[in-house]
Order: structure tokens, then sequence, then C-alpha cells
């Protein structure tokens, strides 16, 4: 059996092992490079503590069980944990019961008193009205990440094709057979849609059109500092810019260190298409929000700033499984900006799925057909 993984990002060298190790002959193709977009403008977050429970909790506890397994001490894993804050009362309230459902969901959430936070981030402000330590929270090199994953793919025997954008499908009695790409037409029994943010546009050319549309977000990165931020933190109003659907800027304080010594300050979401500028107001609001949660960084410079384009649908919940019609052709895509996080349980979640296994979890909340999910949904 042969197939072919469309998107060289971490979703789609993710898709490549699983299915290369289960037997497939898998060629991956990339109009570009191997995770050189939206891969590679991530932060690496690898949370559970974002996530209400539901479908994609599952899928994110799922994958969190599986990261270890699969990075080993490549790519700069890093099982630094995270902590949520609130700075208003409203805010503790909706933090304690966002917290005490995902206690209920199996997630580790565990209160911090004053004490407990100033112990475990003693540069943070003292302005907090509630803290919950979410210790299974992650954080891998991205780039790294996608890397040890496509060479795990290449050892079970895949291929990589670079530079190599596909232009449609060849059909054969509602089934896909080949795609037809800037290198010529390629054939195989499976097709993998695993095109991130592009997912959209693929599906259409390929005659199944799907409901991902791009939403961009930014991210500052300091110079390299002294030991300053040891978690993830985050205010709790990040969980609402996640769930919104607004088009307009959400913006959010989200402060982690690299082991580089750099910090990475987010975080933005806007639909705004295939826009690449970065508006200084998103910097700023940016920037704002983070010096909220550690005054200490106003003196700090920033180095650089980076975005990227992240795979939106309306549900706020990813594409994965079979598309029901073209035969032959599977998305595993619309992860927004949990892709990283989710990338390795959606890759095990697919390749049951493609074998004709029982998964290890409920599929049906992402299933191809729903109505958020075709294009036009909601």
């Amino acid at each position: 059996m042969r197939a072919v993984v469309i998107g060289a990002g971490i979703v789609g060298v993710a898709c490549a092992r699983e299915l290369a190790l289960a037997g497939f002959a898998v060629t991956v193709l990339d109009r570009g490079g191997v995770a050189g977009e939206t891969t590679a403008h991530g932060e690496g977050n690898i949370l559970v503590s974002d996530k209400g429970p539901g479908p994609e909790l599952r899928l994110a506890r799922l994958s969190r069980r599986l990261w270890p397994e699969l990075i080993a001490d490549a790519a700069e894993w890093d099982a630094k944990g995270g902590i949520v804050v609130a700075t208003t009362e409203a805010g503790a309230r909706e933090l304690a019961m966002f917290a005490a459902g995902q206690r209920e969901a199996g997630v580790r959430a565990e209160p911090f008193d004053a004490d407990a936070l100033a112990a475990a981030e003693p540069r943070l402000t003292r302005e907090v009205t509630a803290a919950v330590h979410y210790p299974e929270d992650a954080q891998v090199q991205p780039a790294g990440a996608a890397s040890v994953l496509l060479a795990a793919a290449r050892r079970a025997g895949a291929a990589v094709r670079t530079g190599c954008e596909v232009r449609g499908a060849v059909t054969r009695a509602g089934r896909i057979t080949g795609v037809r790409t800037t290198a010529g037409v390629l054939t195989a029994d499976v097709f993998v849609n695993a095109a991130g943010p592009w997912a959209g546009e693929l599906g259409r050319r390929l005659g199944a059109p799907i409901a991902v549309r791009p939403r961009r977000g930014e991210i500052l990165v300091t110079t390299p500092q002294p030991p300053t931020v040891f978690h993830k933190v985050y205010d709790a109003d990040y969980v609402g810019a996640i769930g919104s659907g607004a088009e307009e800027l959400q913006a959010s304080a989200v402060v982690e260190a690299t082991r580089a010594g750099t910090i990475l300050l987010g975080s933005s979401r806007r639909l705004a298409g295939f826009d690449d500028r970065l508006p200084p107001g998103a910097l700023a609001a940016i920037a704002g929000r983070a010096l909220r949660l550690f005054p200490c960084l106003a003196n700090v410079p920033v180095m650089r700033a980076y975005g990227g384009f992240r795979p939106y649908v309306g549900d706020h919940l990813p594409i994965i499984g079979a598309d029901p019609r073209l035969a032959g052709l599977w998305h595993a895509t619309g992860h927004e900006g949990a892709g990283i996080g989710l990338s390795v349980g959606t890759a095990r979640l697919l390749a049951d799925l493609v074998m004709g296994r029982v998964p290890e979890m409920d599929p049906g909340p992402f299933r191809v057909d729903r109505p958020a999910a075709l294009a036009g949904g909601g």
C-alpha cells in the first residue's frame, strides 16, 4: 500500500511516521521545505491547560502521553509545566471553575496559593487573584521536533519531495488515485491532506473542499536573559482568545523562556487571510499584556518578532479522518495553534482509522462531514 502525505509540517511528518511504521510506502510532498511554514512559526506548546473537557482535551492527553516516547531527549523537550493566572476576581472564579472541570476529566490542575506561586515564579507580578499549576504542560523546539519525527519516518522507508506543489486530483469511479503536481503525476492508495492553513485550498483543488482558514498569530522574542521565567505562564484570558471566533485582534499574555535564554511573548489571533504583515498594534498589545504579568521585562530588548498562519475551523476542533465525498482522501488539519502538541495524537488516530484498527479515542467529533468542517460551514 502506498500513501502520499501532502504537507511536511509537524502534523504531516507525524502522520508519515505512523503510516510508514504501519507498513505503507509513504511519500511526503511539500511545495516548500520541511517544517518551513506554520511549524517554524510556533512556540512548541504541548498543553493540556488551555483545553476544557471534551474531544480536544482527550486528543491532547493522548498526545501528551505519546510525546516523551517519541521525542526522547531530542528537540529540546522541556516538561516545564504551566501556570495559569487570573488578575481579577471574576477571572479567579472562572479559572477555578475551568480547572475543576479539567480535574474531573483527569487533568492535574493544582491551585497555587501566593507563597507557592512566588516560589515557582519569583519575578511574576503579585497582583494575581488566582493561580493554577499544570505539571503536564511541556514545550519542544518545533522544527527540531518535526525533524525527529521525519527522521523516524525515513528510517521506516518514507521519502520526501520538497518544492513539489499539488495542482489537482486524478480520480476514477469516485476514488482519488493520484495527484497532479508540478513534478508530474504521483499515484497511491491513500492521500492525506495535512496542509495546515492551506488545507482548505488543497481540498478545493482535490475536489473535496473543507472549511479551513488561516488565522494569524504573532510572537515577540527577547534577547537572551538570566533565568527569569521558569514555566509557561499565561493569563486566563488566553483560553477565551483561543475559543473566540472574532475576526478582529485577540491578544492575551503568554510568557515563557527557551533553553537558549530568550523569552517568548505571545500571543495574538486574528482572521486576516494570508496577509503576512506584522501590525504594530498586535505587537504592542502582546508586549503590554506580557508586562502586566512580568513588569521586570520593561527594559528587556526585543530582538525580533515573527508571525505565522494557523489552520482555523469554526468549531475549534481539528478535522481528522476519511473524506466521505472522495474515497482514498483523508484529512489531518484544523488544529489552529495547537498543532505541535496535538500532532502525534492526530497521527496515531489517523493511522488507526486508515488501518481499520479500533482507535484509542472516539474520532467522531473530528469527522470531515460535520457542518463546521465542510466548506461553507459554521
